[in-house]
């Protein structure tokens, strides 16, 4: 894909992402939440430009850098998402304050690393942000899921008959 693909295309999930993560939406545990990160890694991991040959030693520092801050980020983001159970024993679960800011954060700090590159002359491809993309997905969704099978049972009441 080109470089202007690649970012149409994390743009497009960042959007479809955050929307979606402010909205109480029910968490269904049964959901391959592995797909999506896989099939934006196996896309990002297809580019032979994702490290930059002829600054291939601040290349790669600078996609282990990134790779490193979005694991973070992603246990973050996983964590300031707010988990409840419904009276039924759904698992809900809705974005907070803290989830904005944690992607403002990512956005930040994604931004300090491309300064960095362009200071070292460093080719940045689209392709390490959409892997930086499915790893923060993929952490993201590990962290919640964890903490929605943490979550206590609803409590029943017997029902008189």
């Amino acid at each position: 894909m080109s470089s202007l693909a690649n970012l149409l295309v994390i743009a497009a999930v960042v959007v479809l992402v955050v929307q979606r993560q402010m909205r109480v939406q029910r968490l269904d545990s049964e959901r391959r939440f592995w797909l999506l990160p896989l099939i934006l890694g196996v896309f990002a991991l297809r580019d032979p430009q994702i490290i930059d040959q002829q600054h291939s030693g601040p290349s790669v520092a600078l996609l282990v850098a990134g790779l490193l801050t979005v694991v973070v980020m992603g246990t973050v983001w996983g964590r300031t998402v707010r988990l409840w159970r419904d009276a039924d024993g759904t698992v809900l679960a809705k974005g907070t304050k803290a989830t904005v800011a944690a992607w403002v954060g990512t956005i930040v700090i994604r931004l300090g690393l491309h300064g960095i590159g362009s200071v070292l002359h460093v080719h940045q491809s689209g392709s390490a942000l959409m892997l930086g993309m499915a790893v923060m997905l993929l952490g993201r969704s590990s962290v919640v899921n964890w903490r929605a099978r943490m979550l206590q049972p609803v409590a029943r009441t017997a029902v008189p008959r």
